[in-house]
């Protein structure tokens, strides 16, 4: 690359996308980013550049992860639907099959499903947490297991921001007795050699990005439900205090599972990881046809009960797919974006694998993410 402040190679046909990943440097505000694109089990795109630390002038690396907020669902749900594929999982049995504590205040009959399509009336909490609390995992389990649900259960849906990751998590962690960050590591990160974690080793502390506040337009306020949902109960500001410091650069976050929105990831450990799901990469591929039918297949959609009004979103099973206000490749596609910008996805279709993380968070009006897909599905056509 000639411009110094982007790195990183692509192969012909795809510089459209270096083209579109330097614009967002020189036109909306990119601070330090990165972008990259597996096709057919093989990269053709990994681009970084800009400041991994604007405090310092520490730049962005190709080993440089950041904080990925809500990519980190589609992540666990991977690991649910390989815990499918190895029969000790069932989407459709009730959550009191794997997690008998959980069935009590009307909530027996809800299936591992809906904790998964925003359907179970669990995206906020009554219970008012500290921050050890909700670092602590056990607390977080004893609340949900004491909550009754928002609303009746498969009747509707709203985005369960946090909630989501103890909910599937401690699913995952009864079945297989690991924690899910823990389960997430052994089964993928490692084989695949992923610089991806939900919960970051000390040792990589220093490498990763610092995140700032985001820029743009915040959209409207949002209801009381969804401020408790957001911050688990005053546990923390997200995604920034008042002072403009963003929460989850705090070290212990960082550390701690929170498997609904703690990833810490480079572009090119979520690339990889989506190319291993749709085609292979030293082993035979991770999801199978049936299982990305099923994720695929639309589970809710529509207007919240709590949230921002109806913006086009459509919810597969633990994964967000082809939606008018995220679209990616096709109607194949399956991922998940993050607070802020990230944004990550496969699509069998195409066998593609994409992943794009930032430190400057947009608002509601950030285009960086669909501009890049966009620009994938072009090199594609």
């Amino acid at each position: 690359m000639t411009d110094p402040q982007i790195h990183g190679d692509v192969d012909e046909g795809f510089g459209p996308v270096a083209d579109v990943f330097r614009d967002n440097f020189a036109h909306r505000g990119e601070v330090g980013a990165a972008v990259a694109v597996y096709l057919r089990g093989r990269k053709v795109v990994d681009l970084y550049g800009g400041l991994a630390d604007p405090r310092s002038g520490r730049p962005w690396t190709a080993e440089t992860p950041a904080v990925v907020f809500s990519v980190t669902k589609g992540i666990m749900a991977i690991c649910a639907y390989l815990l499918v594929q190895q029969g000790r999982l069932d989407l459709d049995a009730p959550v009191t099959r794997y997690w008998p504590e959980f069935g009590q205040h009307g909530k027996a009959e809800i299936p591992v499903r809906w904790l998964l399509t925003h359907q179970s009336g669990l995206p906020a909490l009554d219970k008012p947490f500290t921050r050890e609390e909700v670092l602590a995992w056990d607390p977080v389990i004893a609340a949900i297991e004491a909550q009754t649900p928002l609303w009746k259960p498969g009747t509707a849906h709203s985005y369960h921001p946090i909630t989501y990751g103890w909910l599937i998590g401690e699913v995952i962690r009864r079945i297989t007795g690991e924690m899910p960050g823990a389960y997430f590591a052994r089964a993928l990160g490692e084989p695949l050699g992923l610089r991806t974690w939900v919960g970051l080793p000390a040792a990589e502390r220093d490498a990763v990005a610092w995140m700032l506040a985001p820029i743009g337009d915040p959209g409207p306020d949002i209801d009381p439900v969804s401020d408790r949902a957001i911050t688990m109960g005053g546990a923390f500001a997200f995604p920034a205090d008042e002072n403009g410091l963003v929460s989850f650069n705090d070290p212990a976050i960082q550390a701690a599972q929170i498997p609904g929105a703690g990833a810490v990831s480079t572009a090119e450990g979520l690339a990889r990881l989506y190319a291993a799901c749709v085609s292979e990469i030293d082993a035979p591929r991770l999801l199978s046809t049936a299982s990305v039918d099923d994720a695929i297949t639309v589970r809710a959609a529509g207007q919240q009960v709590y949230g921002h009004p109806d913006a086009g979103h459509r919810w597969g099973t633990g994964f967000l797919v082809h939606s008018a206000p995220r679209p990616m490749l096709g109607e194949r596609s399956f991922g998940h974006d993050g607070a802020g910008g990230h944004l990550a996805f496969g699509d069998d279709t195409h066998q593609v694998g994409f992943g794009y993380v930032v430190n400057q968070m947009g608002g509601i009006d950030d285009v960086r993410a669909n501009l890049l897909s966009d620009a994938v599905r072009d090199c594609l056509a």
